[in-house]
């Protein structure tokens, strides 16, 4: 079965982006403030997943568990299928937003007198010319929820602008934002297993 291409696309864009092949990824992330992050051991994945569609967890999901899955072990938390501390659930949108600049453009003038025209005039005339210009940005959401108390923990959201090369190798570029969002995630690497 085929990805739904709109999800890859949004998902690549983002990914890429953070890898620094497009604009800069915005990164921003929520914590629970009441959350003790200490105490979990053990994470699992939603099902489905946010970004499954059609019944089946598509590519880009089965990345994305991938790469998540790498930066929780790296804080010392333990994959398990049932019963997890932890569940992750992704989610992805991609909207098209209108950039809009004004730039002043010289025109020529209306001459002294009125009926000269064009170059007599005593000083270049002004006029602002308005641009707008179509792009695509797309938003990636890493939700992290207390599985027992059924309460968010931690979201990281990665927003970055989709271009046309977002869908040339996806997986390094999903590591990429992925691993932008829990750089700000309140374990650090490297913390050792309870």
């Amino acid at each position: 079965m085929r990805p739904n291409l709109f999800l890859v696309a949004a998902l690549a864009g983002i990914a890429l982006s953070a890898a620094g092949c497009a604009s800069t990824p915005n990164v921003r992330v929520t914590s629970d403030p009441t959350a003790n992050f200490s105490q979990y051991r053990t994470f699992g994945f939603a099902n489905p997943l946010g970004t499954d569609r059609g019944g089946y967890q598509s590519s880009v999901s089965q990345q994305l568990k991938s790469s998540a899955r790498t930066q929780l072990e790296a804080r010392g938390l333990r994959y398990v299928e049932s019963d997890p501390d932890l569940v992750v659930n992704f989610g992805a949108a991609l909207d098209q937003k209108y950039r809009v600049s004004s730039t002043p453009t010289p025109t020529m003038g209306v001459g002294y007198y009125g009926y000269r025209t064009g170059m007599y005039s005593a000083w270049p005339m002004y006029q602002d010319q308005t641009t707008m210009t179509p792009y695509n940005e797309g938003t990636l959401n890493i939700d992290i929820a207390d599985a027992r108390r059924r309460q968010l923990v931690w979201e990281g959201v990665v927003r970055a602008t989709v271009n046309d090369k977002t869908l040339s190798n996806i997986g390094p570029v999903l590591d990429t934002a992925v691993a932008n969002a829990f750089a700000k995630y309140p374990v650090p690497v490297g913390s050792p297993a309870k």
